[in-house]
């Protein structure tokens, strides 16, 4: 199951899956500078209330992303029970 890196709640984390097709390539090239390329795992660390930018850890670094970039990632979600 394939879900967008915006869905991802507090704790939960997953792989990159790669991003859709209507997000711009400046963006797709720049978060594949920061380190979000597909195979590799994102956490979310940090989910504040009323649409606020949320917090991930890729690649041992730490990003704060909206909704309006987040949104395009695709994510598989790891299992975490």
């Amino acid at each position: 199951m394939t879900v967008t890196l915006w869905t991802l709640t507090k704790g939960q984390s997953g792989a990159i899956d790669g991003f859709d097709e209507t997000l711009q390539d400046e963006y797709r090239i720049r978060l594949m500078e920061l380190g979000f390329h597909p195979g590799e795992m994102v956490s979310c660390l940090q989910a504040p209330a009323l649409g606020a930018p949320k917090v991930y850890r890729v690649a041992n670094t730490v990003f704060s992303l909206d909704d309006e970039v987040a949104s395009h990632v695709q994510v598989r979600p790891e299992n975490n029970d």
